[in-house]
């Protein structure tokens, strides 16, 4: 078991990697009631071709959302979501482009319920008739997401932004893709992405992390298994693959995403480091306090659902901005001016470092969310970084290298656009 110390928060993580690959990171918080577990595994939905064993498989898009669906299911015909929920505990899961999330939080029976987590994540039990179920309710899912004026724009903007990744297609892919899943999909795709190697377990609060890491070796298989290797296509310029997108939905006013693809870093800490320089370069350009948003809201050309930021999965990432807008024309073309006038006078130095602390103040509150922690932890596990890590590379961010961030990305030619119009 080693310690792993960050003294800029005052917090310290135990950690050990167990004979079957597993990662294990727990964080001893004395004194707090509620804890949390949550047991990953990497992959999700973009991660539809794969190879293993020398094999390559071909997998229908919305298998891994699938998956997540029918772990809860027990071969003595229990329901692990129901048996948590008696113990007290709030349990949940999750699929996004690349992670597939097992969680809960309690103040009591840590860990039975941790072993529990640790059981049904790893134990599938399908059959035909329940895959067959699960296929209409998630056929339903899915129908009522077309209907979903968030869902529109984002998805728009990713098919507007790539031109294979799979990203770009729905994490519960399509009533006609999930028809295809059979009992034999699901036990063939567990056996490869639900490996230990493949995974990572979280706990934080009032815990033992000897006892954790003990308990994990107890339950999950021993020896280490070959991870798969992911097929994502063939390398995306960094230009967009259509420059818009438009759908007419039942909306009271346009909606717009614009968005740039960005080169993400082959290892973990200059990926921090560019997600750090690309939120703190992009808050001080565009976010809430700055010029350009206090001047477009006060004119009725943004509101405060105007968000932006770095988004990344699977290989690939983008900057995403966008919200409410009556002309959103004016806020493209407003954006493009921002670009300009930082490349002739640059970030006022004054408002840089303000955002600079606000972003650390918020990455401070953020430490007391155990679920919110748990799952920026394990995220960048598998990215290949530590979050707490955020604390030592923040301070070194320099105002000309968040500059040149957004000078080289923010452009008229890299920019797409996504946009839902009233009917």
């Amino acid at each position: 078991m080693n310690k792993l110390d960050f003294p800029r928060i005052g917090e310290s993580f135990y950690t050990c990697t167990l004979p079957n690959g597993l990662p294990v990171y727990v964080l001893p918080k004395k004194g707090f009631s509620r804890s949390v577990a949550m047991f990953a595994t990497h992959y999700g939905g973009a991660d539809r071709r794969f190879l293993l064993h020398g094999q390559w498989h071909d997998t229908p898009a919305g298998v891994a959302h699938f998956l997540e669906h029918k772990m809860f299911d027990m071969p003595d015909g229990s329901n692990a979501l129901l048996e948590l929920t008696a113990r007290g505990a709030s349990a949940n899961a999750f699929t996004s482009t690349d992670v597939t999330a097992y969680h809960f939080s309690c103040t009591e029976n840590f860990y039975d319920n941790l072993s529990l987590l640790l059981r049904f994540v790893s134990t599938p039990y399908f059959t035909e008739e329940s895959v067959r179920k699960e296929q209409g309710i998630i056929a339903q899912e899915i129908r009522m997401g077309e209907d979903s004026v968030g869902t529109a724009l984002y998805y728009g903007l990713m098919g507007a932004l790539f031109d294979h990744h799979p990203g770009r297609e729905s994490v519960a892919g399509t009533v006609e893709s999930i028809a295809e899943i059979t009992p034999e999909t699901l036990y063939a795709c567990h056996a490869a992405f639900y490996r230990p190697s493949n995974m990572v377990l979280i706990c934080i609060g009032d815990v033992d992390a000897e006892k954790v890491c003990a308990l994990a070796e107890e339950l999950l298989p021993k020896e280490e298994q070959e991870r798969p290797l992911r097929d994502y296509g063939e390398k995306e310029t960094l230009l967009p693959a259509r420059k818009e997108v438009q759908r007419s939905m039942s909306v009271s006013a346009p909606k717009f995403y614009l968005g740039a693809k960005v080169l993400w870093p082959e290892t973990g800490e200059e990926r921090l480091r560019l997600m750090l320089k690309a939120e703190l370069a992009l808050q001080t350009l565009l976010g809430e306090s700055s010029p350009f948003f206090t001047r477009l809201y006060a004119d009725g050309l943004l509101r405060r659902d105007f968000a932006v930021g770095l988004q990344s999965s699977a290989g690939a990432a983008c900057i995403l901005m966008g919200g409410e807008s009556k002309e959103p024309d004016t806020v493209r073309t407003a954006v493009l001016q921002a670009v300009e006038h930082l490349r002739k006078e640059g970030f006022d130095e004054e408002r840089f470092e303000r955002c600079r602390k606000a972003m650390y103040g918020t990455a401070i509150q953020a430490l007391e969310d155990f679920g919110s922690m748990a799952s920026s932890l394990m995220g960048s596990v598998f990215e290949g970084y530590l979050q707490p890590r955020l604390f030592s590379l923040l301070p070194e961010l320099s105002k000309e290298e968040c500059e040149s961030f957004l000078l080289e990305y923010l452009s008229e030619e890299r920019l797409s656009r996504s946009l839902v119009l009233p009917l």
